[in-house]
């Protein structure tokens, strides 16, 4: 018997799957994911299915691991500090496609240096200027590299590579090796999220390897890809970009294998982030742009898929300018409070009475503050005072605010990962309305009583009945799931006007709500929602009737996203550009600069050669057997004074393959 193991760590769950001979389903288990230590969030979840199937270590022939901890990370705005190295572009081109966004503020070197269009030297690459200013820098998890048109010629971001490596022995990333596509800041931003997840992804990785190795699986590990392929371990490690979006990939994938729908929309709902897309004609689409996630849109080839700060463990607001105290939730994800009354009953019991028991009404009642590690070098002074109050915690968030001014210290912390916030969910709703049942119940009911007790824009109590307030909790997840479809959805249509706008739309509104007056509206999903995600099952029956439509719950729905990590395949992408060089030259780019032939017939088959050792090596050492290339070819070209004159042509290498399993 052949065993496959699919592990996927999320937010909130680590799920965790045994698939027989690639066919059945014989075991699946969720436990909850210890951010602290991921091993045990991990072997909690392995040790599970193996106890339940009864199957042996030596049985796993193949391990693979999907994950939302990137894709998470990014929404959040969490990661660790990096420098970008600058290579050939000036202080205002950091404005530019996000890169401003993504650096939060991490410090830059610019240097001279850069290639043009050609690929030919623009500048001297400025090493001297480099070693001076790394000298300046401390505290940062990874370095990024961008290049002015390294796509075209990447030597100045191998030499400043080489220079950095030696200088301080920190992770590098270049550009020029996570996107072949022109857009110096666009790439630069790429570069610069793959340094800040390397440490984030090296440690979850390292983690579930150490813990398989302990109880004796041996087999090669893999990891899902924002496409839904599989790389190999090391390949992921070296670049962590790549797995954004690999819980939902994994996700789409495994949905797909569950349900056998060829045409579908999927919602993937996690505590963290709700994450739609389209499954069409049985494949995923891919994003053409790259992945957007966090509203920051990458150069990594991922799923076409929208992802949302909605989850059901998104922090639930109240708009204190309406009148009516509308309620929104997220986009951050909070740790329920219900959750962490389970390990910490009395701390937490204490500070719920205590608030519910007072006459005053403080706005952080009811919210928690938890350390998540005690390393404090990288704070300031003020920072620290602040984190000295919450590091023997948890300790309730009126205690850590003494002033205004501690917001913004608490918020550092919580964007460093340093410390946790705890306050009401719609899980902590759910326990409250009895359709969930897996922490502690009493909880989630006073923190409700104390949400409840809030004003209102008219000056109004919110709530006074927690069964009440937990209802119109779910009511606006259901809402706010609704409209996250149905942007999605919008996305795909040919209509004026913005997605996000048209999804809101007071007719879109109507016609869900089926207006009949003198002018009568419907408005309804086309096509069947397969829900996904451990709460799917408790929010997407409400979901599916209000945009009229079929809702599809699978069986092991839960668990898609590790079941979609091991029946992937593994699919590698490599392209080349060749353009005029002037009359009667084409000029071939690879990662060794541009190299000019006379026949055009020759560089084409130089460049396929090319593609075709780099994408094949790339397979082989991501694990795959059974190598299958294919090439999609697009050339460009233009008619002056009345003769085809050729522009510019690409060559995309793609090779598949299914991981090397003995047994299979």
């Amino acid at each position: 018997m052949a065993v496959m193991l699919g592990v996927d760590t999320g937010g909130t769950y680590t799920d965790a799957v045994l698939i027989k001979n690639g066919v059945e389903v014989i075991a699946s288990s969720k436990s909850l994911t210890t951010r602290f230590n991921l091993a045990i969030g991990v072997g909690n979840a392995v040790s599970s299915v193996l106890k339940e199937s009864g199957v042996s270590a030596k049985d796993i022939v193949m391990t693979s691991l999907s994950t939302t901890l990137a894709t998470n990370a990014l929404v959040e705005g969490k990661g660790g500090k990096v420098c970008l190295v600058y290579i050939g572009f000036n202080a205002k081109d950091i404005e530019r496609q996000g890169l401003a966004d993504a650096l939060r503020g991490d410090p830059v070197i610019i240097i001279s240096g850069g290639h043009d269009h050609s690929g030919n030297e623009n500048a001297k690459l400025d090493l001297n200027t480099l070693r001076i200013e790394l000298d300046k820098i401390d505290n940062v998890t990874g370095f990024a590299i961008a290049g002015q048109f390294a796509t075209r010629n990447p030597s100045h971001e191998k030499a400043a590579r080489d220079v950095i490596r030696e200088f301080t022995g920190i992770p590098v990333s270049c550009s020029y090796e996570l996107s072949a596509k022109l857009g110096g800041p666009k790439r630069a931003m790429t570069a610069v999220l793959n340094a800040r997840l390397i440490g984030m992804i090296d440690h979850l990785i390292g983690a579930t390897e150490s813990y398989l190795k302990s109880i004796g699986i041996s087999s090669q590990m893999m990891v899902v890809r924002g496409d839904g392929a599989l790389i190999s371990a090391e390949q992921a490690r070296k670049k962590p970009i790549e797995t954004i979006l690999s819980g939902p990939a994994a996700s789409i994938v495994g949905a797909s294998w569950l349900s056998n729908e060829k045409d579908a929309l999927i919602s993937d709902i996690g505590g963290t982030t709700t994450d739609v897309a389209i499954l069409k004609e049985g494949k995923p689409k891919i994003d053409p742009d790259g992945a957007m996630v966090g509203g920051l849109r990458t150069m990594v080839e991922a799923v076409a898929m929208r992802t949302f700060g909605l989850g059901g463990d998104s922090q639930v607001h109240l708009n204190r300018e309406g009148l009516k105290g509308e309620l929104f939730l997220g986009p951050r994800r909070v740790l329920p409070v219900s959750l962490l009354a389970v390990e910490y009953k009395k701390i937490v019991h204490d500070a719920l009475d205590s608030a519910l028991n007072s006459n005053k009404v403080n706005e952080f009642d009811g919210q928690f503050l938890v350390p998540m590690t005690d390393n404090a070098s990288e704070l300031s002074d003020r920072d620290i005072i602040v984190f000295n109050r919450i590091k023997n915690g948890p300790v309730p968030m009126s205690q850590a605010v003494k002033t205004r001014i501690d917001l913004g210290s608490i918020n550092r912390l919580l964007e460093r990962g340093i410390i946790m916030h705890s306050a009401l969910t719609p899980s902590d709703a759910s326990h409250v309305l009895g359709t969930v049942n897996n922490w502690d119940s009493v909880a989630a009911q006073k923190s409700l009583l104390i949400f409840g007790r809030m004003r209102t824009g008219s000056g109004e109590i919110l709530s006074k009945d927690a069964k009440e307030l937990a209802f119109r909790i779910i009511n606006q997840l259901t809402e706010q799931t609704s409209e996250v479809i149905l942007e999605t959805a919008f996305g795909e249509e040919d209509i004026d006007g913005k997605a996000r706008d048209l999804a809101r739309h007071i007719l879109v509104k109507s016609g869900l709500n089926h207006h009949r007056n003198i002018i009568s509206l419907d408005a309804s999903i086309n096509l069947p929602i397969i829900g996904l995600g451990a709460s799917a099952k408790t929010y997407y029956g409400a979901v599916g009737k209000r945009l009229s439509t079929k809702t599809i719950l699978p069986k092991h729905g839960d668990v898609a996203n590790a079941i979609g990590a091991v029946v992937g395949q593994i699919t590698m992408r490599e392209s080349g550009k060749i353009v005029s060089g002037g009359e009667g030259i084409w000029r071939v780019f690879s990662d060794n600069g541009p190299v000019d032939y006379i026949k055009k017939n020759d560089a084409y088959d130089v460049l396929r050669k090319i593609l075709i050792d780099k994408v094949e090596l790339a397979a082989k050492n991501a694990g795959a057997e059974n190598i299958q290339i294919q090439f999609e070819d697009d050339e460009q070209s233009a008619t002056i004074d009345g003769r085809e004159v050729f522009i510019e042509g690409s060559i995309l290498a793609i090779a598949s393959g299914r991981p090397r399993i003995s047994g299979l």
